[in-house]
């Protein structure tokens, strides 16, 4: 049987918590008004079919022509609920009490039903009367038990005239059907109470659940909020760097050429000494600042990843070339193994991941030999770099993957090789998940380190053409060579020209690309025609080296060679340098791959 609607409001001005509720409770007891008017009108239609035939119409009509009025009216008050716009809890509190209106009129109807019919029929009659009103009351509960006064007034009103009436017989069973419904009545408002109880701690703990999800947006805009600053804070902590790493590395690419034009000027074997030092602190202050634009730039997602098919032999040739001479001054063994394998991944990433992997495994072994080796284990490879260094303890093996930390009492058995920043396993570590590709460490000390990273196979290709060759020759001449440079840093133009003079070269040298135009305009092509071109990328008034290229091979022509050196590691260059037919240097340039890339873009055969 439906219940009936909503419950009341006290007199009193309810408790925060209890006004909280007032919404969802009004809401729930509108949302089940229509089955309460259903369950009446059926409720109507039993009384009728009991007492139609014995009741007299002047008893009968009037009861049922208010009851009528009554549902009406209720029903009206529910379509207009149902349209209105609620925003206040006073108006929340209005709706309360028309629908409890209702509910303590329907209360009184069904008692006077109860006092009206119940003398008119016989025992079916008079039972039937009694579960139909003690149903309403049951059916009541869900929604009236949260107000007691409420569900106390409609069970009194429904039941008390049913009782008087019984009771007032004055036989002893109607005493004793009196009182056995007394009594049930009682426990019902003892159910009613527990019920209420119930339904309390369940909205408690809704308005609980509600407040949680309310602060947890909060905390969430929040946290939305910190991230966004976060990425506002760390691309510009990596544009900070890339512009940091550019300026900084001029003053380095200067004094390697100053360095190296002093070696040519002298044969003094303490001044080669010292540009060697000179070269290999410029080498390494090289590789701090590659190590701290690598992390940056991964860690603001300036590293595309591009899978293709790969064979592992060619980036073991590129690691034998780099590493064997440095492992044979050690009187270490690079070992190398496993090359035939067809790998699918970025090459390019897992170059960079062995370089560091094999770097520092040359440096901290002391004895023994560095094996890089590759292998099938089922569906997958797996590229290994096995040291027989001092190894890594159990303690430190979990942290050799963060930024900036060093192993405790680790050193470089060179004692001429830099220190670092911690920041090599970090790096190996990021471009690793970057490619989604497991990577393990197993280390014990004393023994020695393997890395293990897993790659997918891949399937064999054609053999590339390497475009420039690995190491260049080291003793050409460049007499009766006209090499231009445009260069806008007065330090790196004074060195670059020392340098190229002291090879044997005429030099040509601007500081703009305005300067380099009017030269060019003011040359004869059939006289005077550039052998090379040795531009800076980033010049003076928003140029480029790209726009002096263009300008000095519009008066000379297309073929000239050009290089270009520049301090920037941002992304884009190789595709400029691919357009427009140059290769590209960065800064600081080591003498040695600088004439080596000479060579290459002259054509200049060894001792020529």
């Amino acid at each position: 049987m439906a219940a009936v609607p909503a419950p009341a409001t006290e007199a009193t001005t309810p408790p925060a918590e209890a006004v909280s509720s007032l919404p969802d409770e009004v809401q729930s007891a509108y949302d089940y008004m229509p089955a309460t008017l259903a369950g009446y009108i059926a409720g109507i239609g039993v009384i009728l079919l009991l007492y139609w035939t014995i009741t007299p119409p002047q008893v009968l009509l009037p009861w049922l022509g208010l009851f009528a009025a009554v549902l009406l009216a209720r029903a009206f008050t529910a379509r207009r609920f149902r349209r209105a716009t609620i925003t206040t809890p006073a108006d929340w509190q209005t709706w309360r009490r028309w629908g409890n209106a209702g509910t303590v009129i329907c209360g009184a109807l069904w008692g006077a039903a109860a006092w009206l019919f119940y003398p008119q029929g016989d025992s079916i009659q008079q039972v039937g009367l009694i579960l139909l009103i003690y149903t309403y009351c049951v059916a009541g509960l869900p929604v009236l038990s949260l107000q007691p006064r409420l569900y106390f007034t409609f069970a009194v009103l429904g039941f008390a005239p049913m009782i008087a009436r019984i009771a007032g017989e004055g036989t002893v069973y109607s005493y004793q059907l009196a009182g056995l419904l007394l009594l049930i009545i009682s426990l019902t408002a003892v159910l009613a109470r527990t019920w209420r109880n119930t339904l309390q701690r369940a909205i408690e703990l809704k308005l609980h659940a509600d407040e949680l999800l309310a602060q947890l947006r909060v905390e969430k805009q929040a946290a939305d909020a910190a991230r966004r600053e976060a990425e506002v804070a760390n691309r510009a902590k990596t544009q900070f760097f890339t512009a940091a790493s550019h300026d900084l590395r001029q003053p380095l690419h200067a004094m390697g050429l100053f360095a190296e034009a002093l070696r040519n000027k002298s044969h003094d074997d303490e001044v080669a000494q010292l540009v060697n030092s000179i070269n290999a602190s410029v080498d390494a202050l090289e590789g701090l600042f590659s190590e701290l634009l690598d992390i940056t730039r991964i860690d603001s997602g300036g590293v595309d990843v591009n899978p293709q098919h790969f064979n592992v032999g060619d980036i073991f040739r590129k690691l034998k070339l780099h590493f064997e001479p440095t492992a044979f001054e050690k009187g270490l063994a690079l070992r190398l193994r496993g090359g035939k394998h067809m790998a699918f991944a970025d090459p390019l990433l897992v170059e960079r991941i062995l370089r560091n992997l094999v770097s520092n495994a040359i440096r901290y072994t002391q004895d023994g030999s560095v094996l890089v080796s590759c292998r099938r284990r089922g569906d997958r490879l797996q590229l290994q770099v096995w040291d027989t260094g001092q190894g890594i303890g159990e303690a430190e093996q979990v942290r050799v993957f963060e930024e900036f930390y060093q192993v405790a009492g680790a050193s470089s058995t060179d004692p001429h090789q830099r220190k670092g920043l911690g920041l090599g396993l970090a790096i190996v570590k990021r471009l690793a998940d970057l490619m989604g590709a497991p990577l393990a460490m197993r280390s014990q000390s004393g023994r020695g380190t393997v890395f293990t990273l897993e790659l997918p196979p891949g399937k064999a290709v054609p053999a590339a053409v390497a475009s420039i060759p690995g190491k260049g020759p080291l003793g050409i001449t460049l007499a009766g060579r006209l090499i231009v440079v445009v260069e806008d840093e007065p330090a790196v133009r004074s060195g670059l020209e020392a340098l190229l003079r002291g090879w044997g070269a005429t030099i040509s040298s601007f500081d703009s690309v305005a300067s380099a135009t009017a030269w060019a305009q003011a040359s004869d092509p059939s006289l005077v025609k550039p052998d090379l071109l040795i531009v800076d990328y980033r010049l003076e008034q928003g140029y480029s080296g790209v726009d002096a290229i263009a300008a000095l091979r519009a008066r000379f022509g297309p073929s000239v060679p050009a290089i270009m050196v520049t301090g920037s590691t941002m992304t884009g260059h190789d595709k400029e340098a691919l357009d427009h037919d140059f290769h590209l240097l960065i800064k600081p340039v080591v003498p040695n791959k600088l004439r080596a890339m000479i060579a290459f873009k002259l054509g200049v055969k060894p001792g020529a």
